[in-house]
């Protein structure tokens, strides 16, 4: 009668979690150290054990050897685990911007289990990483259609800090600590996309295209300059070349007299040597 009631009371206790069966924060059923008998167990380093007596909650067990209680093939004493170390989950969401661009944000969560809340976080979730994405996927979708596409690559900081104070607030009351999340990835649609890189294209099509021109005014710019410089440099040539003729006939003429020659003498002396 009494292994009846025992197996009754089994029947009833509420199952393991249903998380993902790929998700090591699942929980999971352990055994003890002694073949058929739960009254010792061996805990792990990275793990919390949790006791429970005929299906109800006792303890938790922290690493290393423990003494349960007295067990009888493990129908009196269960035991349940679940990992104390810091893991990372990804949410995929998809969300548009204010101007209408349909965006993917990838978004990495790092949460581990608060030491002193490990029954809450046993038994309060069923499913740990979907409660989770569904708290950055609100989050998300209701920061990003604020945004202008620009502005969503600027300000990826700014929705991270909006998903961990959302994450920190509403997860610490059923045991698990947000360590960062961090958007890790902002993927516009393809087509915008490719409207991008050819807007980005063509204005540096453009920024070329004005510097070439800059480039060529430069040079003739600098060619009309030179021209001048170089015909400036020629008619002080002819200027004093002209100065040192006028001089030399001047000389030539009026050695050993005393006469002196006139401005219209000497422009006549100068074009008849000139023609």
């Amino acid at each position: 009668f009494w292994l009846k009631q025992v197996a009754q009371v089994l029947k009833q206790a509420p199952p393991l979690c249903t998380s993902r069966s790929h998700s090591r924060m699942a929980q999971r059923s352990e055994t003890g150290c002694i073949p058929c008998c739960n009254c010792c167990v061996t805990v792990p380093q990275d793990k919390y054990y949790a006791v429970e007596k005929f299906g109800k909650f006792e303890s938790i067990l922290r690493p290393g050897l423990a003494v349960a209680g007295a067990d009888c093939c493990g129908v009196c004493i269960g035991f349940r685990s679940i990992t104390s170390r810091v893991e990372q989950n990804m949410v995929v969401v998809s969300t548009k911007t204010k101007d209408n661009v349909f965006v993917t944000a990838k978004v990495a969560v790092q949460q581990s289990v608060i030491p002193e809340k490990v029954e809450q976080a046993m038994y309060k979730l069923s499913d740990v990483h979907q409660q989770i994405d569904s708290y950055v996927s609100d989050v998300v979708r209701s920061q990003v259609p604020l945004m202008l596409l620009d502005e969503a690559f600027e300000k990826k900081d700014d929705i991270s800090n909006a998903i961990q104070n959302k994450l920190t607030q509403e997860m610490g009351n059923y045991g698990f600590a947000i360590h960062k999340s961090l958007v890790t990835e902002l993927t516009p649609n393809a087509e915008v996309m490719q409207s991008m890189n050819e807007i980005n294209k063509q204005k540096r099509l453009r920024d070329a295209s004005i510097m070439a021109a800059e480039a060529e005014k430069i040079k003739v710019v600098k060619a009309a300059e030179a021209a001048a410089d170089a015909a400036q440099l020629q008619g002080e040539g002819i200027a004093r070349q002209r100065r040192a003729i006028i001089d030399g006939l001047r000389d030539s003429i009026t050695h050993g007299t005393a006469e002196t020659l006139s401005t219209e003498k000497v422009s006549e002396l100068l074009l008849i040597t000139q023609y």
